[in-house]
């Protein structure tokens, strides 16, 4: 296995019609040549991301899941549009080609995008790439510093002021993802009624410094440079992306974040190579995002439990859709147990915090 991620064949079911999707790019794209060949990048619970190949050009399709949520759930014009506006004030954002909202070619909107070819760090460092301690160290460095220049950027002045709402921002966040847990918990999944009252009785003040926030900023969403693997040379997967307060965001992003020194349960639930020697832990992390940014982090077990809290809502909803039927992919079945210990963790944080 090399170090770049590789696509390979399209999973059943969610094949893409060849032809018709080849005629779209090539009226849709100036200079296109060769034969075009459309591969699938494995993993991921959400959007859909196709590798599409014309010569030696690779750009990225990206379209929502098959199903009856797929419409509702999964805005591609909203991704794109972002996208577009931020490019010019945040160069790690991808380039975006087209998008359609044209049914006849594939049944949902989608939209096109330059391939960003480089690294990408999952649970562990892939064989051939040499991250000493130190340099894991930089590594997370330069992961908190570019999270820190996306908050900052000017977003009126990318013409984003409309592509979110920071007043109230906060109590929306707990409020709406605390209905949605409800809504899509099943018999099995533990109620969370501790942690969403917690929430609520503990709900901070607005940022006075809104930004641009990503909702999903981690290791296997950003790309590194293959020459020099401290480098991060693109950020992907802009779905959650508004505008809104940062902490929130850095809170979500730390909820997939296990220390080395964790509990087991939670090493159990690892995703990315964040235990790895020299790696930051998240009190380093947090700390380190207080010094470049400036804003204080001082009540961020609030921030924290939230991102662990979203975390699972997250986990329920792809959980519901497997128990109820709505998809096959046996990958889901184990998610109920993810949600299980997010609950603990966050219970575990309240019985704990001072705030």
């Amino acid at each position: 296995m090399g170090i770049i991620d590789e696509a390979g064949l399209v999973r059943k079911g969610e094949e893409l019609d060849q032809e018709k999707v080849v005629e779209f790019l090539n009226d849709s794209i100036p200079g296109l040549k060769g034969e075009i060949e459309i591969k699938q990048f494995p993993g991921g619970f959400s959007n859909l991301t196709y590798l599409v190949k014309s010569g030696d050009y690779e750009m990225v399709l990206r379209r929502p899941p098959f199903g009856k949520k797929a419409r509702t759930a999964h805005d591609m014009s909203r991704e794109y549009r972002i996208l577009k506006a931020l490019k010019p004030q945040f160069p790690c954002a991808p380039e975006v080609l087209v998008y359609s909202e044209d049914e006849s070619v594939m049944g949902a909107p989608f939209y096109v995008m330059e391939r960003v070819k480089g690294i990408i760090l999952r649970k562990t460092i892939p064989d051939g790439v040499s991250i000493s301690p130190s340099d894991a160290g930089r590594l997370c460095e330069n992961l908190v510093s570019l999270h820190s220049k996306l908050h900052k950027v000017d977003y009126i002045a990318a013409g984003l002021e409309n592509f979110g709402k920071p007043e109230g921002y906060v109590f929306r966040q707990v409020d709406g993802w605390s209905k949605r847990y409800i809504a899509a918990r099943t018999p099995d999944a533990p109620d969370f009624e501790k942690v969403m009252q917690w929430l609520h009785d503990k709900i901070q003040k607005d940022s006075s410094n809104p930004g641009v926030i990503h909702g999903d900023y981690k290791f296997d969403n950003v790309v590194l440079n293959p020459e020099n693997p401290l480098e991060i040379i693109g950020v992907l997967d802009w779905e959650m992306a508004t505008i809104g307060d940062p902490l929130m965001d850095l809170g979500s992003s730390l909820a997939y974040w296990v220390n080395r020194d964790d509990p087991q349960n939670l090493q159990m639930i690892k995703q990315l190579c964040t235990t790895e020697e020299g790696m930051l832990s998240r009190k380093e992390i947090i700390k380190l995002y207080g010094d470049m940014s400036g804003v204080n982090v001082e009540n961020f077990d609030f921030y924290y439990c939230f991102g662990l809290f979203r975390l699972a809502v997250i986990a329920q909803q792809i959980y519901y859709r497997f128990f109820h039927g709505q998809t096959a992919d046996k990958r889901f079945a184990m998610l109920i147990h993810a949600v299980k210990i997010l609950e603990s963790t966050a219970l575990d944080l309240i019985e704990k915090s001072e705030i």
